[in-house]
């Protein structure tokens, strides 16, 4: 279920209707979570914290990204957020357009996958929905497994002003574990730069190197099987940026605040884990 997720700042308004978020199908969510849930708590031994602080109606989950190209995040939040709320509410996810074409594009706007931008955020937000946003997207996802602790967005700060618009508290929310399930080695940055209009034309600004089971060394591809890392995923008091910050707040300093909230949680929790994998 997990997606290239990217901030919406950096997604051109598309023309997608305002209907897009009603394609959201929770019978099929709750059939989804249910087929889920015994991999996530059987192989990942999933666990979210935090959900007694979580605000009611609309809200803006702002989380790091962990796992390559199968991170857990998504399901594992989700999975968590509807065990505690139900599926009355729904959990959208910003996400790169690539998922929403194809064979599979149906199921995963009906699943809760809306394209990344900042009109399909407004909308669901203020319609009650929570919002979940990784705003360091692959940068972050492909993070070298020496700073699988970091929490860095790449300087993205679009997520503050969504939260603006739509007038609703953002949940600093950080797991852990994701960026064990494979040894990450490099993002690849500068190869992705060095390939120049071969990169552009995926649109890809990183070529990660990775090492895992079964094929070891992979380049992108062959996409090695993630190791049972236990990921634990925690969401923290909701921030009010204009109760904190004032009717005009600064996107900077509202961003370096959540990112610290967010390193310092995520730093609690790393000293609290025994052993890579095993958690």
């Amino acid at each position: 279920m997990s997606s290239p997720d990217i901030d919406p700042s950096e997604i051109a308004p598309s023309d997608i209707a305002p209907s897009e978020i009603t394609k959201w199908d929770p019978v099929l969510t709750e059939r989804v979570m249910s087929l889920l849930k015994p991999f996530l708590k059987g192989y990942h031994r999933a666990e979210v914290r935090g959900l007694e602080t979580f605000p009611k109606g609309g809200a803006l989950v702002v989380a790091n990204h962990s796992g390559g190209m199968f991170a857990m995040d998504v399901p594992v939040f989700a999975s968590g957020f509807y065990e505690e709320f139900g599926f009355d509410r729904p959990v959208y996810t910003l996400s790169h357009d690539m998922i929403m074409i194809g064979p599979t594009g149906a199921f995963f706007k009906k699943a809760g996958f809306i394209p990344a931008n900042h009109k399909n955020a407004d909308e669901a937000l203020r319609s009650g929905g929570v919002v979940v946003v990784f705003p360091g997207g692959d940068y972050d996802v492909y993070r070298p497994s020496l700073s699988a602790n970091k929490i860095d967005f790449d300087g993205r700060t679009g997520y503050v002003r969504a939260a603006l618009n739509a007038g609703v508290p953002i949940v600093p929310t950080v797991g852990i574990g994701g960026q064990e399930s494979q040894l990450f080695l490099t993002r690849g940055t500068d190869v992705a730069k060095a390939l120049g209009p071969i990169a552009r034309l995926f649109r890809a600004k990183i070529l990660p190197v990775s090492f895992g089971f079964p094929f070891g060394l992979s380049v992108v591809l062959p996409i090695n099987v993630p190791l049972p890392a236990k990921i634990t995923m925690k969401a923290l008091p909701p921030i009010d940026i204009i109760e904190e910050f004032g009717e005009d707040p600064d996107i900077d300093e509202v961003d370096a605040h959540v990112r610290r909230v967010m390193q310092r949680a995520l730093d609690e929790m790393a000293k609290e884990r025994r052993l890579p994998v095993l958690g």
